[in-house]
């Protein structure tokens, strides 16, 4: 069996991979900022590492997955003036910080629970860890790579560079952006145009503020992951993942402060996945072309020409591989439900099939073909977890179930062993570590029984007669379906096929 092997950004190629302890796994992810809605473009990152993590756990590995939540913080984007996105909104919602951000983590949770992701093993938040982001600063300010000035503290991205190589996992040259940097609002605070914000003063009118050695402030950005990870998985950790956004500047500064608070690079593994475009263009809330996921499962987005369930979007990010740019398109969504119906109504085939002999000769040339497609899943998931290729394997088997039901292909033309094999392979890789479910309605033809099995779950799920007829986890999924629910006096729960 091939070893598994992944793509490290940080030395830009593939490595096989080998953790720091035997049999445990270290991973960190860059986790949502809870200012507002996830969209479309965060479903790629946390579906990407929850395959990932699955992947990680069917080898055998202890995983500890670490998995942040961003509710507070000084955001330096590239181009972009500095904010505060959490109490920027606050305000325009008229909520108190920490309401907000419990509004938006919620939501966050729920939408990756539609979609199957896993859990990670911790969910640190920002806020939760000032005093870790306080002492780490100290010990970079002893260090003497950082400054005070006027309560705020920046790192000193020149000096670190004299002895360090910034740039290491970006390939930026810090000359070449000590040339292009452009001046924004109170630089003149710092040494340099290109060093950041590892704490800042905070004015009258800012919201969410904390006591420190400079003065009652807040964090930047940078510092909370170096802070959290290290917390939770030493100092150095096997793997650190995110959005290829993230390459800089926040992982290039991460590694900078940590490595000059601990004395070695943090992670081992660099893995990046690529974006979602819409015509070629990122997607994200600074170009207005965003989707959020609840338009998604609604179809409510002038973008969309009709609602998409989380197990098709799971799909459409899962048949790239999550190094290429994914480009958004209705063709390309409606073309993932179908292959997902494909798939599934091929597993429903192969759950009732049993092996039964009948004579007749092996075909040996399908059963070797059979089996090779089978066992190349593993190798393709060993090479950098290229799932795109282990869906285009089962839909290879997918016309040979067909068949063996059909009665095209004998059951004889394959061996037992063989048609083990596929059945273990559909499971292991469909189910259990893709994480794809069947869509909860039936096809076409029986939709009213599909709406009827969703209301019965409903009864199910909910401690009275009013929470089931309300259930959001249900609704989402008839509204996904085009079906609208009414709630009617007498209690009952009615429908309507759009």
């Amino acid at each position: 069996m091939s070893e598994l092997k992944v793509y490290n950004s940080l030395k830009r190629q593939k490595e096989v991979f080998t953790p720091l302890y035997p049999g445990h796994v270290g991973m960190y992810v860059c986790g949502p900022t809870v200012s507002g809605e996830s969209h479309l473009g965060h479903a790629r990152p946390y579906i990407t590492f929850d395959v990932v993590y699955r992947y990680l756990q069917h080898l055998g590995y202890k995983v500890r997955y670490v998995r942040n939540i961003t509710d507070a913080g000084h955001f330096e984007e590239e181009g972009r003036e500095a904010e505060d996105k959490i109490s920027k909104k606050a305000q325009l919602e008229k909520l108190e910080p920490m309401e907000l951000v419990q509004k938006y983590t919620n939501l966050f949770h729920w939408a990756f629970r539609e979609f199957n992701c896993l859990e990670p093993s911790i969910e640190p938040t920002a806020t939760g860890h000032i005093i870790e982001q306080i002492e780490m600063i100290k010990t970079i300010i002893e260090k003497g790579y950082a400054y005070e000035v006027n309560g705020s503290v920046y790192f000193d991205v020149k000096k670190y560079a004299a002895s360090h190589d910034y740039g290491i996992l970006s390939g930026r040259v810090l000359e070449d952006m000590l040339e292009t940097t452009r001046e924004l609002e109170n630089q003149d605070e710092k040494r340099n145009k290109v060093d950041f914000a590892l704490w800042k003063n905070a004015p009258p009118e800012h919201l969410m503020r904390w006591p420190s050695p400079w003065g009652e402030g807040f964090p930047g950005w940078h510092i909370e992951c170096s802070a959290m990870s290290s917390k939770y998985l030493g100092t150095q950790f096997d793997i650190h993942g995110g959005g290829m956004d993230l390459q800089f500047p926040h992982h290039e500064c991460e590694i900078a402060q940590s490595e000059i608070a601990h004395g070695e690079m943090m992670a081992r593994y660099w893995m990046h996945n690529n974006m979602i475009t819409i015509d070629g263009r990122k997607m994200g809330k600074a170009y207005n072309n965003t989707i959020r996921l609840t338009e998604l499962f609604t179809g409510d987005n002038y973008q969309l020409e009709k609602p998409y369930s989380p197990m098709t979007i799971r799909f459409f990010v899962l048949q790239t591989h999550y190094r290429s740019t994914l480009d958004f398109s209705n063709e390309a969504l409606q073309a993932a439900e179908k292959g997902l119906q494909r798939l599934w109504g091929a597993y429903e085939v192969l759950q009732k099939l049993e092996y039964t002999y009948t004579d007749g000769a092996l075909n040996k040339e399908l059963d070797k073909q059979v089996r090779t497609w089978c066992e190349e899943c593993q190798d393709f998931m060993n090479d950098d977890i290229n799932t795109a290729k282990v869906l285009a394997n089962l839909f290879e088997i997918t016309p040979v179930i067909n068949s063996l039901k059909g009665g095209q292909i004998k059951m004889h033309e394959l061996s037992e062993d063989t048609f083990q094999l596929i059945k273990k392979t559909w499971k292991t890789w469909l189910i259990d570590i893709l994480a794809l479910e069947p869509e909860n309605l039936a096809s076409d033809n029986n939709t009213l029984d599909g709406v009827m099995q969703l209301i019965i779950e409903m009864r199910k799920e909910a401690k009275s007669r009013k929470d089931y007829a309300t259930s959001d986890r249900i609704r989402n999924q008839l509204l996904a379906a085009g079906i609208q629910l009414k709630d009617e006096k007498d209690g009952s729960v009615s429908y309507t096929i759009q």
